[in-house]
């Protein structure tokens, strides 16, 4: 289906560029649902007091975009003619952050309110730039952006229309220089200026469109979209700590399901996962049920306000890529564990190299995997201390997900749901069933006694902990 909806994006272009009005349209408190109220107070009193010291300001980006929608924001922006200089010389709360984009973070206890000053394009000839407020490289990529400018050049270089609406909780008007108002109307994501150049300068604006759509429901407008697939591969530039950022917020907003199936059709998930593009070109069933069941477990916890961890997550997207590893140390001769280790210590070490996931979440990356070798021994006092492991949930629940995609474990997943509601009589005799098996491994016995509530749970679709816990 959306393969469909993408091939019907990618047809040839005339002029792909949305232009700023030089005047904005604006719109009065009749003309739009937004109260001063809806609001943070602590945004809105920024902006009052910048404005009573003479300069422009405004709340600006996704708390009006999202108040537009019915959406609760999680963050509220200003923007203002004033430098970062200037709004900390006025709150003795503030704070000058970044070097690659200067902000001030004003701090109201557990909030903080991001500001930033009114941006202006940059030079286009090389030798007009300051190469402490701009710079860019040879492919045009933004490396500093501290040009500062007007209203109407901040609305210029904004990314997305729907992104360059600002409100003014003094007067209650909304000032739409780029037609975002219509884009909302209509559910579409659109660059403003060319998208070539636009994405060009920040690669990562593809990821935000992606994104933007899969949160809102949202379509890409087709001169927004067609440029994404051939300039896909300067992902591969973005400093890999970034993208860690970015992917979070990919994967962890609750719509990560939708955003893999964009990410594969608009061919973006290759840069950032390569490793586990390939399976899915040579395992592409199993690896595509595997994902896609983890990002749906992990949308519904954080729908339901259950803990996730990234560590589950990364697991999950790197774990079909990990079979053809071991098996090729293998046929080198090494054994199955050791091949199993060197494996995966080798695809964490590649995929860092593109993402740069911190040691606190590839360190339990390594413990899911490993407890997928030794939950099916489980003879003598071996069962009892898995269940002890700290690391027993994540790895029972990632075993259950292994499954569900169609690895065949001989019913180990229900053997451990099983052993888990029965007690200390009823696990002697489960674990004396498996010492009569010639392997001693722990090959579950067909029939059960009962069907275990915790499956019947499962099989009706509750989602299991992803929260590594």
């Amino acid at each position: 289906m959306l393969k469909k909806l993408f091939q019907s994006l990618r047809s040839p272009l005339r002029k792909p560029q949305q232009h700023i009005r030089s005047t904005p349209e604006v719109l009065n408190s009749s003309q739009h649902s937004l109260q001063r109220s809806q609001f943070s107070r602590y945004a809105v009193s920024i902006v009052e007091r910048l404005q009573n010291a003479g300069y422009q300001a405004y709340l600006v980006g996704g708390c009006v975009r999202d108040l537009m929608l019915h959406i609760e924001p999680k963050d509220f922006d200003v923007a203002t003619s004033a430098t970062p200089e200037q709004v900390r010389a006025e709150f003795r709360n503030a704070r000058i952050i970044g070097r690659r984009f200067k902000l001030v973070h004003i701090h109201f206890g557990r909030e903080i309110i991001e500001v930033a000053t009114f941006r202006a394009n940059h030079p286009v000839d090389d030798e007009d730039e300051d190469s402490n407020q701009s710079s860019r490289n040879e492919s045009g990529r933004i490396l500093r952006d501290n040009v500062y400018g007007t209203l109407e050049e901040d609305a210029q270089r904004r990314d997305f229309t729907i992104n360059a609406l600002y409100y003014d909780p003094v007067s209650e008007r909304v000032l739409d220089y780029a037609n975002g108002v219509h884009d909302i109307r209509n559910r579409l994501i659109r660059l403003i200026g060319d998208p070539q150049q636009r994405y060009k300068e920040d690669p990562v604006r593809m990821l935000r469109a992606v994104r933007f759509a899969a949160k809102l429901d949202f379509g890409i407008e087709k001169h927004s979209a067609t440029p994404i697939q051939p300039l896909a591969p300067m992902l591969r530039d973005i400093p890999s700590a970034r993208l860690f950022e970015e992917v979070l917020k990919l994967f962890m907003s609750g719509y990560a399901a939708s955003t893999f199936e964009m990410l594969v059709d608009l061919e973006l998930f290759e840069p950032l996962f390569p490793a586990s593009s390939k399976a899915l070109e040579y395992n592409p069933t199993y690896t595509h049920t595997l994902i896609s069941e983890a990002l749906s477990n992990t949308d519904l916890r954080i729908k339901q306000n259950k803990p996730v961890t990234p560590a589950f997550l990364f697991a999950a997207l790197l774990w079909p890529a990990l079979p053809a590893k071991v098996l090729r140390l293998q046929e080198r001769g090494m054994p199955p564990i050791p091949a199993m280790n060197e494996a995966a210590q080798e695809l964490i070490l590649e995929q860092c190299q593109r993402i740069a996931i911190p040691k606190r979440f590839t360190m339990p990356i390594r413990e899911i995997w490993d407890m997928q070798e030794r939950l099916p021994r489980r003879s003598g006092k071996r069962a009892d201390m898995l269940l002890d492991n700290p690391r027993f949930r994540a790895g029972y629940d990632f075993l259950l997900l292994r499954e569900s995609a169609g690895e065949e474990t001989d019913g180990l997943g229900e053997w451990w749901t099983d052993y888990q509601e029965c007690n200390d009589s009823e696990r002697r005799e489960m674990i004396r069933d498996l010492s009569s098996k010639p392997d001693a491994t722990g090959a579950p016995p067909r029939k059960r006694r009962r069907t275990s509530g915790a499956k019947r749970k499962r099989a009706a679709g509750d989602a299991p902990n992803t929260s590594g816990e």
